[in-house]
């Protein structure tokens, strides 16, 4: 017997707002039957002594330690600078007082 009857299929089909014709509807049946047995087998496997993961392989994290070091003085920074005003790297104005 069919996991998914024609019924089903044509229930499914008007929830999705699919238009299926007559002949559509048995072969869907049947594809939809097929695929739920492969589902149905998926969930026989015994995996009681597999642990859950979310990974197929396992991750390490690659980053370093966040250390503080010195860094270069304000002033010489800015000193490489086009152009600096109050401390600061001056660009150019990109967007409207408006915005």
């Amino acid at each position: 017997m069919a996991a998914i009857s024609r019924e089903e299929v044509a229930h499914l089909a008007r929830l999705s707002r699919l238009a299926v014709t007559e002949a559509e509807l048995d072969t869907f049946a049947g594809q939809l039957d097929v695929i739920l047995q492969a589902v149905a087998r998926v969930g026989e496997v015994t995996a009681g002594d597999i642990p859950p993961t979310s990974h197929s392989v396992p991750l390490t994290n690659v980053l370093r330690d966040d250390v503080a070091e010195p860094c270069l003085p304000r002033e010489e920074v800015l000193a490489g600078a086009p152009d600096a005003a109050e401390d600061r790297f001056r660009v150019p104005r990109i967007l409207d007082e408006e915005a």
